[in-house]
């Protein structure tokens, strides 16, 4: 789907405020509500607009203790691969996963209430998944820019 200049403004105010009618938005783009409604559902059925979320503050709900988990595991071969991946993937602590070069194989973005909730999910959930060779753990002090929105 070719993206033109109308199609890169929704998206942009969609991302800003999902919860933008598409009356606000026509009136900010100066096209006609059915223009922009027919829009928002074709980038929907392409796929360019995957889902819409409600973005919850973390320390709203005791979730405010940030950690970025380097793993290494012990081999490289795609079953332990995929394995570790499906496994990390249940993990509800961690909010994203990314398999990475460099020393490590994968970098964990894990979101827990404080330091003990964090000694426990190392010593009960991700050191008894298989294949893990080492961790290292790196903790956020403060965030400086955080987003969800893609540049356009």
């Amino acid at each position: 789907m070719k993206l033109d200049q109308k199609n890169l403004q929704i998206l942009k105010h969609l991302q800003e405020d999902s919860k933008m009618t598409n009356k606000e938005i026509s009136n900010k783009l100066q096209l006609s509500v059915t223009a922009v409604f027919e829009r928002i559902k074709r980038l929907e059925r392409e796929g360019v607009i995957s889902k819409y979320v409600a973005l919850v503050s973390p320390d709203k709900v005791e979730k405010s203790f940030m950690v970025f988990c380097q793993i290494k595991l012990i081999q490289h071969s795609r079953s332990y691969l995929t394995k570790f991946e499906a496994e990390a993937a249940k993990l509800s602590e961690v909010l994203e996963c990314y398999h990475v070069s460099g020393e490590y194989d994968y970098i964990l973005k894990v979101l827990v209430k404080d330091m003990e909730a964090y000694r426990e999910f190392m010593v009960t959930k991700l050191t008894n998944l298989d294949h893990i060779g080492s961790t290292q753990s790196t903790f956020i002090i403060s965030p400086v820019k955080s987003t969800t929105a893609v540049p356009l």
